[in-house]
């Protein structure tokens, strides 16, 4: 099924999909940064939401032979991906930092640095991402010269770790269960975008969308469920009622992801109606499934831009 060689300019256009898939996720940044108040530019939610969508991204590629056993897994882009993932979580340490310091990012020193990483939880949670994420990055660049002997196993292992380290150390770890929820929660959000933007990324043909797409239709019902649940007993946990749902910051914001989770459930009905059946039936051309899932991936984009500013609001 993606044994055939493309050419190296359908690759290139393929991926650049990417382009306004980080675009949505900044505006979905923009979005929440303007609902909660516009204070300060928000460096730190920027960090966090690259982190996260190239962890989701890397996860989706390690899952995607799960859909389907034919398909493999691409380990070159993985490789570079799990290093972009590694280099943002670096930024969301530099940014954690400055906060705790006082200081902007750009006149951090070096010493301070090195103390909270060595002294605070947040440093040190942040040195074991740094370590997950180098190890992906360094597995699969091996894994591309000898993927024979690779196992996506071990990269979802660990990129399964560190999407749910920092959200099971957060506020929702001093409630009773709140680590499961935290986790459940991170882990189904970047299944439910990482596999279907590594679809849009590696699937090639007609063929193997009629094959991965009803899958993964199944598979998101019960990802979308669990990402709604989680999400909103953490934000009722974190707000106390519902009158701080437009008066706070945190509300306003959460109340967005309320907005567009919706959205994306009714999209997600009318593409099981328009689409995932025709599609499953061969009557669907790739380039159209594309299409129709880069724009649901850009909403989810925007969604992972909201929740990288909920995340880091008081």
């Amino acid at each position: 099924m993606t044994t055939g060689r493309r050419a190296p300019g359908a690759t290139l256009r393929r991926w650049r999909i990417l382009v306004p898939v980080v675009v949505a996720a900044g505006l979905g940044v923009v979005l929440a940064w303007l609902l909660r108040g516009g204070a300060g530019f928000p460096f730190a939610a920027c960090a966090r939401v690259l982190a996260d969508g190239a962890g989701a991204i890397v996860f989706g590629l390690a899952a995607l032979p799960r859909l389907d056993e034919r398909l493999r897994v691409a380990w070159r882009p993985l490789a570079a991906l799990a290093g972009v993932w590694f280099a943002a979580e670096f930024a969301v340490l530099l940014g954690e930092a400055a906060e705790v310091v006082g200081v902007p990012v750009t006149a951090l020193r070096a010493a301070d640095f090195g103390t909270f990483l060595g002294r605070l939880s947040g440093g040190q949670i942040g040195i074991a991402l740094l370590f997950c994420t180098g190890a992906i990055a360094c597995y699969a660049a091996v894994a591309f010269r000898r993927p024979e002997s690779a196992s996506a196993d071990l990269v979802l292992v660990f990129a399964a770790v560190a999407l749910a380290l920092r959200p099971i150390t957060g506020h929702m770890s001093q409630q009773a269960f709140g680590s499961v929820l935290a986790a459940v929660h991170a882990l189904a959000a970047a299944a439910w975008l990482g596999l279907l933007l590594a679809m849009v990324l590696v699937l090639r043909t007609r063929g193997d969308w009629a094959s991965a797409l009803p899958r993964y239709s199944a598979l998101a019902a019960p990802l979308v469920l669990a990402v709604a649940a989680t999400g909103i007993v953490d934000g009722l946990v974190r707000i106390g009622g519902l009158e701080p749902l437009w008066s706070t910051g945190y509300g306003r914001i959460l109340l967005a992801k309320l907005v567009l989770l919706l959205g994306l459930v009714g999209l997600g009905w009318w593409w099981r109606r328009s689409w995932v059946g025709r599609a499953a039936q061969h009557r669907v051309t790739a380039e159209v499934s594309v299409r129709n899932a880069a724009i649901e991936v850009a909403l989810m984009a925007v969604g992972f831009g909201l929740a990288a500013t909920l995340a880091i609001t008081a």
